[in-house]
């Protein structure tokens, strides 16, 4: 059995989903449902015994600690956190609690669980802290790609919890023992993603007949990967990697945030026209950039494909489609995830960049 932080949210659900489409292996999950903690993406697991859900915060020592001692799971993987950006900029004190002392109070957990175990349970027990390339700061035009020994730079309330998290992840390895494991990805994308990050906005908006509101330029670049891609790395990373290493996942697809909202336009162009026969593009509103706004990211995945054997199995080109299309057949759960704090949360965020 494994435990899985975050379980709920975008790339928790995603794991949880394929790791039960390959694996007999029981899953418990733990998520504290926040808003972007959606239990109908694992709406489809609702009667399957292996996979067994409990509603709580990695903050909640004693809640941890029962969890461990009652289930006795070989491997932690921590997808817990507070993950968007512009909330880090409007409200940065969850992303403090969460990422920092909530990741502190899982890693006390987790210690105490694992010096009770002996023999092979011991050895073999894990707990793989899942990272962001946010923690690396900005790359200058031409710069080479984010290396695992890359200093950390982070630039947002976001960026620097997660450092901070690395950071400890790192040190209750060095100082205690403690067979952990960090990956650091890139942008994912694809299916039961909350409508406030890039690519579900511009395929949610469009549709609505909404501005797909672009910040400053839209020439930042980011490096793309299709989140069941993310999900096998950390499969592969949670099997072999070597304790205390840190492993970069990334899609090998850097791209410039306009030229991603062109894409999402032209397929929707072709998948569902716009009644008055006009492009999706008309829709494009250039906005006020946000503060600090990094101007690029990218990975450089060879050590996890060196190391381990792993590499992306899509390309942008098919990634994209396939989410776009999965939006398109998923308007059910795309209309219950848009509850009124969502759309207030919309409505503060772009008010007056226009």
């Amino acid at each position: 059995m494994i435990l899985v932080t975050g379980s709920a949210g975008f790339i928790g659900a995603n794991f949880v989903l394929d790791w039960l489409a390959q694996h007999d292996e029981a899953v418990v999950g733990l998520d504290k449902l926040t808003y972007a903690g959606n239990l109908e993406s694992l709406a489809s697991l609702k009667d399957d015994p292996r996979h067994i859900f409990v509603r709580g915060d990695i903050g909640d020592a004693e809640l941890a600690g029962r969890l461990l001692e009652q289930y006795c799971p070989r491997a932690i993987i921590n997808f817990a956190a507070e993950s968007h950006v512009d909330r880090s900029i409007h409200g940065p004190e969850d992303f403090i609690q969460t990422n920092i002392v909530g990741t502190f109070h899982l890693l006390e957990a987790a210690r105490a669980y694992w010096g009770n175990l002996t023999g092979e349970e011991k050895t073999g027990f894990r707990f793989l802290h899942v990272s962001t390339d946010e923690v690396y700061g900005s790359l200058a035009k031409g710069e080479p790609a984010f290396s695992e020994t890359r200093r950390y730079e982070p630039n947002s309330p976001y960026s620097a919890s997660k450092a901070a998290s690395d950071h400890l992840v790192r040190a209750y390895h060095h100082t205690y023992g403690l067979p952990v494991l960090t990956t650091n990805c890139s942008n994912n994308y694809g299916p039961y993603h909350f409508p406030e990050k890039l690519i579900p906005l511009m395929i949610v908006n469009a549709l609505a007949g909404k501005p797909l509101p672009v910040y400053g330029d839209g020439q930042q670049i980011r490096d793309w990967l299709y989140v069941r891609d993310h999900c096998a790395a950390i499969r592969c990373v949670l099997e072999k990697g070597r304790l205390g290493e840190v492993y970069n996942v990334g899609g090998w697809n850097e791209k410039a945030n306009l030229d991603i909202v062109h894409t999402i336009c032209t397929l929707l162009d072709e998948l569902r026209p716009r009644q008055d026969g006009k492009s999706y593009r008309a829709q494009i509103a250039l906005v006020t950039d946000r503060p600090g706004h990094d101007r690029r990211y990218a990975i450089d995945a060879h050590k996890i494909e060196h190391e381990l054997g792993w590499k992306p199995a899509e390309t942008f080109e098919t990634g994209i489609r396939k989410t776009v299309q999965w939006y398109l057949d998923n308007q059910g759960w795309v209309n219950n995830v848009q509850s009124g704090s969502y759309r207030q949360w919309l409505e503060k965020n772009y008010a007056g960049r226009g």
